[in-house]
């Protein structure tokens, strides 16, 4: 246990029973895979509303909902009005690879049409306790958050309805795009030394997953991403887009020796695996085209080993990946960035022409 801290268990103020749901006169029940239809209904007429920048597809919501760290039947709530339709629905959830922090993320979203009954305030309240009971369970002893995220732009009444819930801002990220075509060139970058640009594939995924959680080790928020998380969340991934840089003779017996290598880095040495340096991870979100009014490719992960930064990777990453959007006839690439990373990566992207068009962000509860 951190010294300063005291038991999670008492941090977390987890109470006995949840708070009851009884606002709206809805009927409330627990989620399961056979909502996913109804819930992605319910998440696009809320972004519609909200003029939110994306939409979810019905792959997307289905694959949140089959993750298999999660327990739908006690960590989440439907409701449902007196036709049948769904017009709330709330989630809450903890990750397996929390080492540094232990966090619990809720969700609850209100149909527009049934705002300011106060379903969304109960809700919140129930998602909140629920998170408080996920954490106290959790037997981390860890500093703890709660968190929930926002666009900077969502409607008023919803970023009041976090900020009454006890949620304090913390985060900020700029949504950045970067036009394509033969009037935006794209630099050349060329890699020194043993350092190799090759295609994303699956024999290299888990040196990726290794590479990725040695990259965001001193991102704020950040935590290990667990092997059963790495491949979840692909319904949208883009194969052909990614791109990794591998050290084809890296020193390894100066890794080796290096106090901050990661366990799992280590063994990964040891047994003689890949090494990946960097990554860029990619997916193709086709069903936002028409809402953004563009196609784009989608930069879902960057990342250098902190070892190896400065060596113009994430350079050669970033243009290897805008080279594979614009070859499929894509308009712009698109990607989304701490405000505050520690990489200077805001900078990087604005030298390469990226621009800002959205933002949102993630609000907490600390414990």
């Amino acid at each position: 246990m951190t010294d300063d801290l005291a038991p999670i268990a008492v941090r977390a103020a987890a109470p006995e029973t949840l708070p009851e749901l009884t606002a709206g006169g809805l009927s409330w029940r627990p989620a399961t895979v056979d909502d996913a239809p109804a819930l992605t209904e319910l998440l696009h007429v809320i972004g519609d509303a909200d003029r939110e920048p994306y939409r979810e597809t019905l792959e997307e919501v289905r694959d949140d909902l089959t993750a298999p760290w999660k327990h739908l039947e006690t960590d989440s709530m439907l409701g449902y009005d007196a036709d049948g339709r769904l017009v709330a629905a709330g989630f809450a959830d903890t990750r397996p690879g929390d080492l540094r922090t232990v966090r619990a993320f809720v969700f609850g979203n209100v149909h527009p049409d049934r705002r300011g009954e106060g379903i969304g305030t109960q809700l919140q309240a129930w998602l909140i306790a629920r998170g408080r009971q996920l954490l106290a369970a959790s037997g981390k002893e860890l500093p703890a958050r709660i968190a929930t995220f926002a666009e900077d732009d969502a409607p008023a009444s919803k970023l009041a309805l976090h900020e009454a819930g006890g949620f304090e801002l913390r985060r900020w990220f700029a949504d950045l795009k970067r036009p394509l075509g033969d009037e935006h060139p794209i630099r050349e970058v060329e890699l020194a030394g043993s350092l190799r640009l090759v295609p994303w594939s699956q024999e290299l995924d888990e040196a990726t997953r290794l590479a990725h959680n040695d990259a965001f080790r001193d991102h704020w928020g950040s935590e290990p991403i667990a092997a059963e998380q790495w491949t979840r969340g692909r319904s949208e991934f883009a194969p052909t887009w990614s791109w990794l840089v591998v050290d084809e003779a890296p020193d390894a017996a100066a890794l080796l020796a290096a106090d901050d290598t990661d366990p799992e880095t280590r063994a990964a040495l040891e047994a003689g695996a890949p090494l990946v340096v960097g990554y860029q991870m990619a997916s193709r979100y086709e069903g936002d085209f028409a809402l953004r009014g563009y196609s784009f490719g989608y930069t879902d992960l960057l990342g250098v080993r902190r070892a190896y930064r400065g060596r113009r990777i994430a350079l050669a990453l970033l243009a290897a990946g805008m080279r594979s959007f614009a070859a499929d006839g894509m308009e712009a690439a698109v990607l989304d960035v701490d405000t505050a990373s520690p990489t200077g990566a805001d900078g990087l992207y604005a030298s390469l022409g990226y621009v800002k068009v959205s933002g949102s962000h993630m609000a907490s509860i600390e414990l």
